[in-house]
């Protein structure tokens, strides 16, 4: 129990490091609207996935990619640089698609309501 415990304070410091590298450090211009939305760190931390999302379009995204898979070798040096510990993770960056799909079904709620109260006006 503890193990996780201490994986999940691991993953906010990893977290809140890499969020901060990402605006400060790493200067590629592919990274430029990146939010880091969470870390999944396993429970010996050795691995760390990093979730994030990226404002704007498929080929934002794409390059987003792309410039973060560069940056891994950077970011995984500073991040041992800035916290103590006896392993610095593996980071493996995953896209996170589930800011896009709230977005998208905060779209589909508004539509409905909008038929909704459409149909009532009619009636």
């Amino acid at each position: 129990m503890a193990e996780g415990k201490r994986s999940d304070k691991v993953a906010d410091l990893i977290r809140k490091e890499v969020s901060d590298m990402l605006m400060t450090s790493v200067k590629d211009p592919r990274i430029g609207f990146v939010t880091v939305t969470r870390v999944a760190v396993s429970d010996d931390c050795r691995q760390a996935k990093v979730y994030f999302s990226v404002m704007g379009t498929l080929k934002d995204q794409q390059r987003a990619i792309q410039g973060l898979a560069s940056a891994t070798g950077f970011i995984r040096k500073e991040l041992g640089r800035r916290i103590s510990l006896r392993y610095t993770p593996e980071i493996l960056f995953q896209f996170d698609p589930s800011v896009e799909y709230s977005i998208h079904m905060e779209e589909v709620f508004h539509e409905l309501e909008k038929e909704r109260r459409k149909r009532e006006s009619s009636d």
